[in-house]
């Protein structure tokens, strides 16, 4: 079977990418929002990120539906931290499992080499094996452990933060 076609996203992709979100959003501690979004509410979200710039929105597409997105976007809004992104990763619920979020993060960190971005950051909630064994694939670096720092389905969760220089990603395989 051939590899997912990656690709940056297109607009006609925004309520694909809505619904993969959402399903986290409605069954998991891995983001924190709350509540599920619409399409028209998450079009800001979409429009921050271009097709050139440190805010990239990367997409894996199979058999004509979006099956998964990476993203690079905005660590802080004060510009000092210009040269930083934060970046994500969400696969569909039955696409997780096949190295898809591999894929889209070696995708992503190409091209983000090429921009004037110097370090990436993740932010984990945890419990979340798969998603640190994908960031220490690429090289993250835990930095530090935010204690119960958010509360989701009435419990508290803590986030780690991770860090990656960016040009020391150039050239990963997914």
């Amino acid at each position: 079977m051939p590899g997912p076609i990656l690709r940056a996203a297109r607009e006609t992709d925004l309520p694909e990418l809505v619904a993969i979100y959402n399903h986290y959003v409605q069954n998991t501690h891995i983001t924190f929002d709350v509540e599920p979004w619409t399409v028209e509410g998450r079009r800001p979200w979409f429009d921050e990120h271009a097709a050139t710039g440190p805010h990239r929105l990367i997409v894996a597409e199979e058999d004509g539906a979006v099956a998964g997105y990476a993203t690079s976007g905005e660590f802080r809004r004060k510009r000092a931290y210009a040269t930083s992104v934060e970046s994500t990763v969400y696969v569909r619920p039955e696409s997780v499992g096949r190295k898809l979020g591999r894929a889209l993060y070696a995708e992503l960190f190409t091209v983000l080499a090429t921009e004037d971005v110097h370090r990436a950051y993740a932010g984990i909630a945890l419990p979340n094996a798969g998603s640190m064994a994908l960031h220490e694939h690429f090289g993250f670096r835990a930095v530090g452990t935010f204690q119960e720092v958010g509360r989701k389905f009435g419990k508290y969760w803590d986030v780690c933060w991770l860090e990656r220089p960016i040009e020391s990603m150039v050239g990963l395989r997914p």
